[in-house]
């Protein structure tokens, strides 16, 4: 029997990031307008980056989908439709839903619908439930374990396609439907505008003992008691296709291009390798190094395997692991091995930087030859998104990434 090919679905918070995920592997992307979806504070897209992003997108037979998953008060309603209206015709592969008004509204476009993960569809009747409904596929909820998602599977018309998350930061709250940033900030999570109160350093008082802060286990001066790791599931491409699941996805709309390009190329070489011999896949250890490389948190398999525990929780701190820098992109090429490449982070001639490449490969290069677009020396490079133009000793292309390790 022939193995399906699981779809890898990747996050795409602006253009770039979203030529980024296409060039680094990347199967489908998912993308946010300026209204109507979970990440109101990523770049996300006006009507000419949507329709530039899918125009290339398809060049290259990738999916772009539009998340439109709040949870809508009236005055979103209201003015849904004028949305819709005006992206209707631009290619949309499936829009993503969570909110049964806006599922209603999003119908008579013709385009497939996705149920989101905030619809927390923990069950197979509710998954038969929105198949009725018209849905062409479930982001299931993050809550279940593999064995559940095999039951959902098997009790499902073969038609209705599974999505899950397999990669990035874990929300604490229950499919994400968090009221905690409301209360504390007055910015709606359900609306887009979480402030992330989990990653809150916190103390324990007692009500009759004001101004007195107990211990929370062993951190005197608070602990960080809601701070999932991050999910992390490519040693168990495996499992995840064997249990079902039609496409994997990788969390981040608010993450670095960076983070994108590491994490797709790592996912992609993943599932590659998986599907050239699926009865003798063996994970690569070199994958969870090189994922490694971009910004992360210590990782859990979430509920995949069982209920998670303390372990699955990092107390002491919120702050991200950063071994290496992102210091440049490519965004032109150049003869005789030149290159313009736009600054990302502060970086000096004489650096040691690695250049990864969109095929998942890298090679390391002394920066020893740094100029600006006038053709002037230059010793350092300090200014955001400064162009300048660097000599490589091997051959590079438009999105290779530069980066450099932390000392």
């Amino acid at each position: 029997m022939k193995t399906k090919r699981p779809e890898l679905v990747a996050p795409a918070g602006d253009l770039e990031k979203l030529k980024v995920a296409v060039v680094y592997g990347a199967d489908s992307v998912y993308i946010g307008g300026k209204e109507f979806g979970l990440r109101k504070y990523a770049g996300n897209f006006d009507f000419d980056s949507m329709k530039e992003g899918i125009e290339f997108a398809h060049r290259y037979g990738k999916k772009v989908y539009l998340t439109a998953n709040i949870f809508a008060r009236n005055e979103d309603i209201k003015k849904v439709d004028e949305f819709f209206d005006s992206i209707k015709d631009l290619g949309f592969d499936g829009i993503i839903v969570s909110d049964l008004g806006i599922f209603k509204k999003a119908k008579r476009l013709g385009i497939p619908i996705h149920i989101s993960t905030q619809a927390n569809t923990t069950n197979f009747e509710s998954a038969r439930f929105w198949h009725e409904l018209g849905a062409k596929r479930i982001v299931l909820a993050r809550e279940l374990s593999l064995e559940e998602i095999k039951e959902i599977r098997q009790n499902v018309p073969q038609d209705l396609e599974l999505e899950a998350f397999v990669h990035g930061a874990v929300c604490i709250s229950y499919s994400g439907r968090c009221f905690l940033s409301a209360y504390m900030t007055y910015r709606d999570a359900n609306r887009g505008e979480c402030a992330h109160p989990c990653r809150y350093k916190y103390y324990i008082m007692e009500e009759k003992r004001p101004g007195q802060y107990f211990e929370v286990f062993e951190d005197v001066d608070g602990t960080y008691i809601f701070n999932s790791k991050d999910l992390c599931m490519v040693e168990h491409i495996d499992k995840l296709v064997e249990a079902g699941i039609d496409a994997f996805k990788i969390e981040g709309r608010m993450k670095s291009s960076f983070y994108v390009g590491t994490v797709v190329s790592v996912y992609r070489k993943a599932i590659d390798r998986y599907l050239q011999d699926p009865e003798h896949f063996e994970a690569d250890p070199q994958w969870l190094e090189e994922i490694a490389k971009c910004s992360h948190r210590s990782y859990t398999t979430n509920f995949y395997f069982g209920k998670p525990t303390h372990n699955d929780y990092k107390f002491d701190s919120s702050k991200y692991i950063r071994e290496y820098e992102f210091i440049g992109i490519v965004k032109e090429i150049l003869e005789d091995g030149w290159a313009v490449v736009e600054q990302r982070n502060r970086f000096f001639k004489g650096d040691v930087a690695e250049v990864m490449l969109p095929d998942g490969t890298y090679f390391v290069q002394k920066l020893d030859n740094i100029f600006d677009l006038e053709g002037n020396p230059l010793d350092v490079v300090p200014h955001a998104q400064q162009l300048t133009k660097i000599k490589f000793d091997r051959p590079v292309v438009e999105f290779a990434m530069l980066r450099k390790k932390v000392e």
